[in-house]
């Protein structure tokens, strides 16, 4: 025990003594530790918010979706068409005959061309849509506000339910609720607000093609009466027009274990009328989910990986740093030598010494580590509002990471390792100093 203290004293007051020389030797450790850190939460935190998005579609349900065919053909600017493509009301009454074993089987009707309040106006995401829909896409209301209703369906009720960018829109100072908003030319009174979906330049809105966020429900008998079935959009000098029946439609699986079986179903009986499955796409979370999470392990790994390198670099310079001080304190070697010192005690202290840079570098790092990871939250963000990004981001771009316990654990560990490993070698040749040769250098 004595001699463990006396090995951990001088090896710790030599580092005292050089104190320069110690901070610069850790600091490969303290930047490969915070980079495994960081570059960890960056990723988890990207996965868990690509798979956040991808879950609030609903892990059990498959969408089947109305998909315009490639154009076969140029148009002349003063030229006027309608095309015609996508799920139809036989197909929907197909799949609620035959898929009897699903939860729900929802539609949705694409509507409208615009929408309108006051001098505000966007591009149409309206929907008319059935009361099972809330169960079915997981969606959740803002305080005082309400889905549609059977008594909505039944009276082709003019109401609507907006998402929170839309309500964010049009109504920035005041409650949505009760107040009238235009789609086209029909006037709708909202009911309801949506909650924030989270899918707003996400990988949920990639998937869906549209921010969920801005998208507006009606009754679904509302829609069909009102609007028909062509939409019609209007250009300069033209106007083109889409003849699509439903635009949408959701099916939930029982559970997670009959996902693909379901949809492999799904998909052929909509082939039957839709051959090729040319004007119709099919979505399935689930299975999208699974791609997910294996491209996101991958993704962890190579970064873990690059960032690992840092540690390597960390702990070569530690040996390259000892391997100068060993050149450098020879004549002590040779003294502690003459004086009785083993080389079991040479191997323990130069051991103690590359040991506490290593341990001490990791514990800084892990410190700074997790100080910019949580900095990253804050910083991005206003980074992005600068004019030099202005053009590369809108501002919304944001970063969540999520600082792991495996993270901080794996990177203390092996910095620890490789400092002791990288140590071992400048150690060993220390040992091996002669002593009368050591005495003698000057």
């Amino acid at each position: 025990m004595v001699f463990l203290l006396e090995t951990l004293r001088l090896g710790l007051n030599n580092l005292r003594l050089h104190k320069l020389r110690s901070i610069l030797t850790s600091l490969g450790i303290i930047l490969g530790v915070a980079a495994v850190i960081v570059v960890v939460a960056i990723g988890e935190g990207n996965k868990r918010a690509a798979l956040r998005d991808i879950e609030a579609l609903g892990a059990t349900n498959i969408i089947v979706r109305s998909s315009k065919p490639p154009s076969t053909g140029s148009a002349s600017t003063t030229q006027s068409f309608v095309v015609n493509y996508g799920i139809r009301y036989q197909d929907f009454r197909r799949l609620q005959h035959w898929m009897d074993d699903a939860r729900h089987v929802v539609p949705l009707k694409s509507i409208g061309s615009e929408i309108r309040r006051g001098p505000s106006r966007t591009v149409s995401q309206a929907f008319g849509a059935v009361p099972e829909l809330q169960q079915a896409a997981n969606l959740r209301l803002k305080p005082r506000s309400r889905y549609l209703t059977p008594e909505d369906m039944a009276s082709a009720a003019p109401v609507a339910v907006i998402g929170s960018a839309v309500a964010e829109q049009f109504f920035p100072l005041e409650d949505p609720i009760g107040q009238d908003l235009r789609i086209d030319d029909v006037v709708f009174r909202v009911v309801g607000v949506m909650e924030p979906i989270g899918f707003a330049g996400g990988a949920g809105s990639a998937l869906v093609n549209r921010d969920l966020n801005k998208d507006i429900h009606v009754p679904l008998t509302t829609a069909q009466q009102r609007f028909g079935d062509v939409v019609v959009r209007r250009e300069s000098g033209s106007f083109s027009g889409e003849e699509v029946e439903l635009y949408e439609i959701y099916l939930t699986a029982p559970d997670t274990e009959s996902v693909l079986d379901l949809a492999a179903r799904i998909e052929q009986l909509v082939e039957t009328g839709h051959p090729g499955m040319g004007d119709v796409q099919l979505i399935v979370p689930w299975e999208l989910l699974e791609n997910a999470k294996k491209a996101l392990l991958v993704w962890n790994i190579m970064l873990v990986a690059i960032a690992a390198i840092s540690l390597l670099v960390g702990g070569i310079g530690i040996m390259n740093i000892m391997l100068a001080s060993i050149t450098e304190r020879t004549r002590e070697i040779g003294i502690r030598r003459a004086l009785g010192a083993t080389r079991r005690h040479i191997v323990s202290q130069f051991l103690v010494e590359t040991g506490t840079l290593s341990t001490v570098g990791g514990l800084v790092g892990i410190a700074s580590g997790i100080a910019v990871a949580l900095g990253l939250r804050s910083v991005v963000p206003w980074l992005m509002k600068l004019p030099v990004f202005q053009g590369v981001s809108d501002g919304s771009f944001k970063l969540e990471p999520q600082i792991t316990a495996w993270s901080i654990a794996v990177s203390f560990l092996v910095a620890a390792g490789v400092g002791l490993i990288f140590g071992i070698y400048p150690a060993m040749v220390a040992s091996k100093k002669d002593p009368i040769e050591a005495l003698r250098h000057d």
